[in-house]
């Protein structure tokens, strides 16, 4: 697999550095996808998000081992953006409806850079019905959406270590350009 061309060699802002150290005790990225499974296959957990019929919604869920997890309702046509997750792991589980994931192929920095072309090839979508999902390493970079035109979907989502912050992207055929990183107390 190709890696992503780097068109621009101007630096990230000082905000996108997040040094943190994972404790040993850190849950694997296997044991958060075991547990958004087993949230997303609880119809009673599940009934407590109030879905918004014009916005998300969410209600934060007790992660394991201090993860940050998270009950997301998803009117229809709604997408996050391409974004990354500041550095930290994870995974989701489509617990209702149907979600898509755009993802790229290949991991990218997550420091260091402005606008990145990337290579041919990169880019894979997955269809996620109630059920499906996946986990995710540090440097992933994809955008979510519910593309169905009349049905809510439901999602679970967790994040070791709690998210330091999110670095949302612009993409313009196979250029993708930083810009902006948001912080846990603008959410």
């Amino acid at each position: 697999m190709s890696a992503p061309t780097l068109v621009s060699a101007s630096p990230a802002p000082a905000s996108a550095a997040v040094p943190f150290e994972v404790p040993d005790a850190a849950p694997t990225a296997a044991e958060l996808l075991d547990f958004v499974r087993s949230v997303a296959a609880d119809p009673e957990r599940v009934a407590q998000l109030a879905l918004d019929p014009l916005d998300r919604s969410w209600i934060r869920l007790e992660g394991p081992g201090g993860a940050e997890a998270w009950l997301l309702g998803w009117p229809p046509g709604t997408e996050t953006g391409w974004h990354d997750h500041g550095g930290s792991y994870g995974a989701f589980v489509t617990a209702g409806g149907e979600l898509t994931e755009e993802s790229l192929a290949v991991p990218l920095p997550s420091e260091g850079w402005s606008s990145l072309e990337l290579a041919e090839g990169l880019d894979r979508t997955r269809a996620l019905p109630a059920g499906k999902g996946r986990a995710f390493g540090r440097n992933h970079v994809h955008q979510v959406a519910n593309r169905s035109e009349e049905r809510h979907a439901i999602s679970v989502h967790a994040y070791y270590p709690p998210l330091p912050l999110i670095r949302r992207y612009l993409r313009d055929g196979r250029t993708l350009r930083l810009d902006v990183v948001e912080h846990p107390e603008t959410w």
